[in-house]
């Protein structure tokens, strides 16, 4: 099963095919099967999308997901870390650590 992923062109937000357009939300994703490079190839030169992509899927009880980790885990989005603070290693240089 092969499924494309890309960037929104105006927020860098991860999308994904859905057989008409590009969504926000992996669920969405459909099944290109052979037609993933023609799919591509339009979508790119209509530049409805950024840096656009095939991956390999798997479909389960849960739907659609992306086979690697890796884009399991771009699926997810940017994650926000309040615990997490930007603070000087020394307030005197330009150096900043997390």
């Amino acid at each position: 099963m092969k499924i494309l992923t890309g960037n929104d062109l105006k927020t860098g937000a991860v999308t994904w095919w859905d057989g008409v357009q590009w969504s926000l939300h992996v669920e969405d994703a459909v099944d290109v099967g052979d037609h993933a490079d023609t799919i591509l190839a339009r979508e790119l030169a209509a530049r409805r999308v950024n840096a656009a992509y095939a991956i390999d899927a798997v479909k389960d009880e849960t739907g659609v997901r992306p086979g690697h980790i890796k884009e399991r885990i771009r699926a997810l989005g940017p994650t926000v870390r309040p615990d997490l603070t930007l603070k000087p290693a020394d307030p005197t240089a330009g150096d900043w650590v997390i």
